[in-house]
Formats: C-alpha cells, structure tokens, sequence
C-alpha cells in the first residue's frame, strides 16, 4: 500500500463517495454504509452504493455504470473492498476485472473476513492502494457497524425530550406531548437508521408506543426491531408496540413464564442486581447483527444505561416549555452528590427544530470535565 498523498480531486471524490454511501442508512442494515466514486482525475464515469443486504455492493454498482471506462481509473471506495465470498461475490474480483488502476479507500474494514485482506490482494495484484483519506468521516458514517465488529455491542443512541427545566414529563405522568410536531417527524429519521428500537415494560405499560417509523413521503426504510425489556413478560398481551409490520422481541430474565397463548419472539438475558443486566442486553443485540439501538424509554432505563457506561449519544430535544419541580427527570439512578461526581457531555451539534432545539450529545471519557 502506498504512503498516502492525497490531492484537492482526491478530497472531493471521498467527500462525493461518502455522501452516495448515506444514501443507504435506512436500508444496509446488518451490512455498513458503502459508496464507491469511479473517475479519471476529476472526470466521474461510475458511481453507486450499497442499497440492502443481499444486493450489489457499492462498488460493483459503480464498476457496472463505468463500463469500459473503469479501465485505468481510480476508484474511490468509503470502505476497504470485501475480499471473500459472501451474499455476493467479492468486489476485489470486480475491481481487478474491470482494470481499474489505483483503489483510494477512506478506512480498512475490521470485519475479520476482510481486515486488509482486500487490500493486499489489490496491491498484489499490481493496483495502486491509498488508505485513510477522510477516515474520521468514514468511521462517524458506519459507528454502529463499527461498534458491534470492534466492540461486540451496538452503538446506543438515547433520545430524549424535555422541558427548558429539564423533565420529560409532567408530575401526573403525561409526556405527550413536550417536544412540537418538527422534533416528532425528525425523531422517525433516527429511528429509520437503527436497528432495534428498545424500550421497557415501563413505557410500554405508561405510553403504549408503536415504536414505528412514519414517513410521510415514499421514502426507502427497513422496519427496525422493536426490543422490550420486561423481565417477567407482563406486557406481552398490551400495547401497540406487537402491531404492525415491523418485528418485535422481547427480552426476559431466565425463569419468566412465556405466554401460553402468545407466539412471541423472545430471549432470555441475565439478571443483575434484580435486573436485566444491560451489558447482557447489548450483547444479545449485538449477536443479533444490531449495529445502531434507539433507545426511547423512561427515566430508569434510560440513567440505567448511561450509569453502564452504555451510552454513546443522546439525541434531546429541548422545548421552550417549562413543567414545573414535581415533574419527571431525564434520569434515575445515577445517585450524583458532588460536582466531582458529575457526568461530563460533549455537545456535538445544536440545530433548531421547528420550536425546539436539538442537541446532539456524547458522554465524556471518565475523569474528564
């Protein structure tokens, strides 16, 4: 593999490959978010990406509208090319066939059958191979694929919504609806790129959601898995969260009785502490090829895992209401006394939406302010 030494072309093909592979967030899953730029200098002759599992992959949708053309290009691929056979052939295979002359890729893939194997099969084979170019970009686009191959877990966004005095829901327990109507079509778009949308048997019993995603355009999307913690089964005869066409799974502790009259999915996880324990909860979706887990739950879960250390993002909407003292918190349990025991949040992003404003959240590394 050759030192990189990226030019302004180089820049803008990646930049270009990187927004063809988003184009993909609602509908890869399992499979990472791949684009692919085929291109002579600054002349694009092919490009495409990956749509759904089982189908093409990015780069032999560009190799396929480059044609002849795609002898001698470059190929500027989000991701490092897959070398073994899969749902589909490998795309080395494709890229050597079709002659292309130098592969930029932004990162190497982890994913064990691949982890520079592509690469090298490339470079063996006489092709020029750059790697790193736009890789930060790369790694924020497939976080969750990245995180259930590199961590064995999913990456875990939390959303949130709450008043200008931080509570989500009024004293009498009413939640509906804090957060306008802009905030509430936005949070279908985080949900469409998730995997699974978990809750507990908490929220199931005191909002009964759908957990559902609602465009209101044609827009692409597979239905992601609903995931309800309730440890002894209660709510499995309740609630709109079974309705519909998207799946749902509940996970349980080891000596829940299933329903006799139910045919439901359903896993059983380890108990800590009286609880399902949430590291088990993670590593039971993350076996289940869930890269991204949308969290909409109440205050308990929801500190529950941030005090796991299980929270990557937290996605909050913060309306221009206020509910008073006697309202219900973001989160329980984190049993916070001093400003040394804070729990420091970076802040990623501020948009408004609509009325609201939505910030974009990371919890600090431990020890940091």
């Amino acid at each position: 593999m050759t030192t990189p030494a990226f030019t302004a072309i180089d820049h803008a093909m990646m930049a270009r490959a990187l927004r063809l592979a988003e184009r993909g967030a609602y509908t890869t899953r399992p499979n990472p978010m791949v684009g692919c730029v085929v291109a002579h200098g600054d002349d694009v002759v092919g490009e495409g990406f990956h749509v759904r599992r089982g189908g093409p992959h990015a780069e032999v949708v560009a190799l396929a509208a480059a044609g002849d053309r795609a002898r001698g290009a470059t190929a500027y691929v989000t991701l490092e090319p897959c070398a073994h056979t899969g749902s589909t052939p490998p795309c080395v295979d494709a890229l050597l066939a079709a002659g292309v002359s130098r592969v930029v890729a932004a990162m190497r893939d982890p994913f064990p059958q691949v982890d520079g194997r592509g690469f090298e099969r490339l470079a063996a084979a006489g092709v020029d191979v750059a790697s790193g170019l736009l890789e930060a970009q790369a790694r924020q686009l497939n976080r969750g694929f990245l995180s259930r191959v590199e961590r064995g877990r999913p990456w875990v966004r939390v959303k949130l919504a709450m008043s200008l005095d931080g509570r989500t829901a009024a004293a009498d327990g009413d939640s509906k609806w804090i957060s306008g109507e802009a905030s509430r079509a936005d949070v279908h778009r985080w949900r469409a790129r998730a995997g699974a949308i978990l809750t507990a048997s908490g929220t199931v019993l005191a909002d009964d959601p759908a957990l559902t995603v609602r465009f209101d355009d044609d827009t692409l999307f597979v239905p992601p898995l609903r995931v309800v913690l309730d440890a002894g089964l209660a709510t499995t005869h309740r609630g709109r969260v079974r309705e519909g066409d998207a799946p749902t799974l509940y996970l349980h502790a080891p000596d829940a009785r299933p329903p006799r009259d139910l045919d439901i999915a359903r896993r059983a996880v380890a108990v800590q502490d009286g609880r399902l324990d949430l590291h088990a909860v993670m590593a039971t979706l993350g076996e289940l090829q869930i890269n991204e887990v949308h969290v909409e739950a109440g205050a308990s879960l929801c500190g529950g895992l941030l005090k796991a250390g299980l929270v990557d993002e937290i996605v909050l909407y913060v309306a221009p209401v206020l509910l008073g003292e006697e309202a219900r918190p973001l989160f329980d349990g984190l049993d916070l006394h001093t400003m040394g025991e804070r729990i420091g949040l970076e802040t990623l992003e501020t948009r408004q939406v609509g009325a609201d404003l939505r910030l974009i959240l990371r919890p600090r590394a431990s020890g940091t302010a």
